[in-house]
């Protein structure tokens, strides 16, 4: 077997850059490790101008003060953290093993990665081999901070179309995973889908095509080829049915790993989609109304986790958190819609990402009488004569719990939880409400 050698981008080419021009999702080629979920997020990041500043600080490069080190910007249950690398880099035969830029001299990918291994184990020495597999949504909310929701993808529903178009016109971040396959193996399907394989939405689209309209969803393979063939896609003969002018502007007939499909097809070929943004907003796209956001750090322990609601004697004892609905109105009309997201993170166990043992996680929401609204705790009590009005699916094996809902104005209550007593850990409880237009 050949032999890694760590070397500095002044060693493997005579004029390195850092970024070159602006950061592209065409920049990206994935290596030999399996992570093609951070790279799809990543190239979803590059869409985003403000974003990609905030990740990797102006000021730096291989010429002027050049010290061999660079940092870079993460997001950490709720905090934004500096990670500092040095820029020796894994080869074999002077060439990167792991992710690299398709211009030879331009390494922001590469360093970004580093970066990333060193910040998920969170030790002074990374490892690449925790990012072998993991989650789209943790990457965006790594790299954002954002507010992010899954769509689970089980047939072409009207709504999962008008919240991906919402989510592009406020740039949200957005990727994709298919479906995956009875093995491990990222088998490349006939239709040239890759099974259980992570993909970048990078665009969302209608079209009139033989006048009836069609919606599009644009794909990016981040191992830069390999894409759909079947309608849509880059030599399909469905593009002679739209205006020449509108097909110049959207098709690209190149093997980038880029391409188009129907909405149809995609929820068929996709298990789920995760949308990454700065606020809620795209939940319904409403210009009138804002958002609050309110954050908690908490932790259950011996005296506070009292497990999930099968756990009836104990479950009060879990950590509560109260939250306000108010009714909206604009122009005499009801503007509900969806009012709440809540989002439950737990704090990692152990210091590398893949030795992490996630509880089974997952939150109630109540709804506090008129009368009780100036409670501070609720007692036993309470919970043995109340049902939950919503609730979220328990999740095991997950950093994060996530759900959104359509809730009556009013006072409500959110208890968080593991799914078994006496699972002791820490977290973050993030709650997004509708407030009314200031």
């Amino acid at each position: 077997m050949a032999r890694v050698e760590w070397k500095r981008p002044t060693k493997m080419v005579s004029d390195p850059h850092l970024v070159v021009g602006d950061e592209s999702r065409f920049d990206l080629a994935q290596g030999e490790l399996g992570n093609c979920w951070f790279l799809a997020a990543i190239g979803a990041i590059t869409f985003q101008p403000s974003i990609m500043d905030q990740i990797i600080p102006a000021g730096q490069s291989f010429r002027r003060d050049y010290a061999g080190i660079f940092h870079f910007r993460i997001w950490r249950f709720g905090k934004w953290v500096d990670v500092v690398i040095d820029d020796k880099l894994p080869t074999i035969d002077g060439q990167l093993i792991f992710v690299h830029c398709k211009t030879r001299n331009e390494f922001w990918p590469a360093l970004l990665e580093k970066a990333y291994a060193k910040y998920v184990t969170f030790i002074l020495c990374g490892s690449y081999a925790d990012l072998h597999g993991g989650l789209i949504s943790e990457a965006l909310r790594d790299f954002t901070g954002g507010v992010y929701i899954t769509l689970t993808l089980k047939a072409d529903h009207p709504e999962h179309w008008d919240i991906m178009r919402r989510a592009e016109k406020n740039h949200s971040c957005m990727g994709c995973g298919s479906h995956p396959g009875a093995t491990s193996a990222n088998t490349e399907l006939p239709n040239g889908i890759v099974e259980g394989h992570a993909y970048t939405v990078t665009g969302v689209t209608k079209v009139m095509s033989e006048g009836e309209p069609v919606k599009l969803v644009r794909l990016l393979n981040p191992w830069g080829h390999k894409e759909w063939n079947g309608d849509w896609s880059d030599r399909s003969p469905l593009w002679g049915s739209v205006n020449p002018e509108e097909c110049t502007k959207l098709l690209q007939n190149k093997d980038d790993g880029e391409f188009w499909m129907s909405m149809q097809d995609f929820c068929r070929s996709f298990a789920s989609v995760d949308i990454c943004c700065q606020s809620p907003v795209f939940l319904d796209g409403s210009s009138e109304t804002s958002w609050m956001t309110v954050t908690y750090e908490g932790r259950w322990d011996e005296k506070t986790a009292g497990g999930s609601m099968e756990n009836k004697k104990s479950f009060w004892m879990n950590p509560q958190y109260q939250v306000k609905i108010p009714a909206i109105e604009t122009d005499g009309a009801d503007s509900q819609g969806l009012n709440l997201l809540v989002s439950l993170m737990q704090k990692p166990t152990s210091r590398h990402r893949c030795l992490v043992k996630n509880h089974p996680i997952g939150f109630s929401v109540f709804a506090v009488p008129p009368e009780l609204k100036d409670q501070k705790e609720f007692p036993a009590p309470f919970f043995s004569s109340s049902a939950p009005v919503v609730q979220s699916k328990i999740r095991s094996n997950t950093r994060e719990v996530m759900a959104f809902w359509r809730l009556k104005p009013g006072h409500y209550l959110v208890v968080p939880f593991t799914q078994k007593p006496n699972e002791i850990g820490s977290f973050v409880l993030t709650l997004h409400s509708k407030r009314k237009p200031h």
